[in-house]
């Protein structure tokens, strides 16, 4: 298995994974469903996006992105997804493992993500691999302009599982 940048081609498998609106919505916050390739594809040309994908024998089995914040020095990791045939298998977990090696080997001390609060699977995913809820005042103070009250995280590496 091979994490490698996104190409402009891989949107066209992407776009496809969320099999119904309220996975969308938790995938990538919009309310577009079926999600349109057009729409996958233009999230990795912002010039702070880095789009991930991990890789088996030639086939896509999953997507992330890491959000870069220079002037913050922090980094987050955003719109992860695996491919449905392939879940429950550890990918969610190793993708992000793999984004957190690019975000440290890139000089980002300081890794964040955000889940939906009706994404059970995510968040048992992401505290698996390192993450911790951050303070809830500060979760509250960055909630006040997001459509939900996401479950915010922060990359604590005492906290993963071996």
């Amino acid at each position: 298995m091979d994490l490698r940048r996104s190409a402009p081609a891989d949107a066209v498998s992407v776009a496809r994974w969320p099999t119904s609106e309220a996975e969308a919505v938790m995938w990538c916050g919009g309310g577009e469903f079926p999600v349109r390739e057009q729409t996958a594809s233009a999230w990795r040309t912002d010039e702070d996006v880095r789009a991930y994908v991990l890789v088996e024998d030639g086939r896509l089995i999953a997507y992330g992105e890491l959000w870069l914040d220079a002037e913050e020095n922090e980094v987050e990791l955003a719109r992860l997804i695996v491919e449905p045939a392939r879940r429950g298998e550890g990918l969610g977990r190793r993708l992000v493992r793999g984004l957190l090696a690019g975000a440290i080997e890139a000089g980002f001390d300081d890794v964040y993500m955000r889940v939906h609060p009706d994404n059970d699977r995510a968040l048992r995913c992401y505290l698996g691999a390192g993450f911790v809820p951050v303070d809830p005042a500060l979760a509250k103070d960055w909630n006040a302009a997001q459509p939900v009250d996401y479950t915010w995280l922060r990359h604590a590496p005492a906290a993963a599982d071996s």
